[in-house]
């Protein structure tokens, strides 16, 4: 099983708000042993969130998790309840238990604010939107304010998209509820690992025989290599690693260096993750 993160936003592609979402998932997978494959950016463009999410699903259905952060919201300019109905083929609903908690809240701010609780108040109807789901989710509470995201589950049982705000307060606890509920069997005592050498002198081309050698040998391994031209301590350099189980990956980066040290290459330190 794979895990992909979709960020949706123009306020991110155009330099308004820094994304915070892409280094947080990656702190929360692996501090469960499990690591990000994927990720993508999007604006807020109905037809191309509509095409992202189309992929995102068809990922699940291969048993991927999909977390999108993003547009869930009752703006004009939140898309991503309709394009994730749009991408399935599926009408949009109100959902009970989504419905039930947005007037628990609209109780909760009456009350702090001393004032009659309204439901029938032209605003506090709007709100009821965003509780309007496409057939068939399942929410995602929000401890926040609980207004609840929403996950739509592929058919096979295996994968599902995972939906929560844009706002960093809501949307991390609410993916760390998934990854402890839903994806809690594939929680790893140990995550991929990481090692690697500064290589000086050696061009990537004269190498690459010995990584492809490497990835073919030793399964689950990936071999990654990172030339940099003007680092300040190093200067121009590769860095050479593998990464992957932690047995498997000692083995491959012994076999590594044992190629690396028969090339003649002038190793630097060495760097574990």
């Amino acid at each position: 099983m794979n895990f992909g993160l979709i960020i949706i936003g123009d306020e991110i592609l155009s330099g308004k708000r820094e994304d915070k979402h892409l280094p947080k998932v990656i702190d929360l997978l692996a501090a469960r042993g499990l690591s990000l494959s994927w990720a993508r950016y999007v604006g807020d463009e109905p037809d191309r969130i509509t095409a992202d999410l189309g992929d995102a699903f068809a990922a699940a259905q291969r048993g991927d998790v999909v977390f999108s952060c993003g547009g869930i919201g009752a703006t004009p300019d939140d898309h991503t309840r309709q394009c994730a109905g749009r991408a399935l083929g599926v009408p949009l609903a109100l959902h009970p238990q989504a419905r039930e908690l947005i007037l628990e809240r609209m109780r909760d701010v009456a009350a702090e604010q001393g004032l009659p609780y309204e439901p029938d108040r032209d605003d506090n109807v709007h709100r009821l939107n965003m509780g309007v789901f496409p057939e068939g989710a399942r929410i995602i509470p929000n401890p926040y304010n609980k207004i609840a995201g929403f996950s739509l589950h592929a058919s096979s049982g295996a994968g599902g998209v995972f939906f929560v705000p844009g706002f960093p307060v809501m949307a991390w606890p609410m993916i760390e509820w998934v990854l402890d509920h839903h994806c809690a069997h594939l929680r790893r005592q140990v995550g991929m690992r990481e090692k690697s050498v500064i290589v000086f002198g050696a061009m990537e081309a004269t190498l690459t025989p010995l990584m492809e050698d490497i990835e073919a040998r030793f399964a689950g391994i990936k071999v990654f290599s990172l030339p940099s031209v003007d680092h300040p301590q190093w200067g121009r350099h590769i860095e050479l690693g593998v990464k992957g189980e932690p047995n498997s990956m000692e083995a491959a980066y012994a076999e590594m260096i044992r190629g690396l040290n028969g090339h003649g290459a002038k190793l630097g330190p060495e760097l574990v993750r």
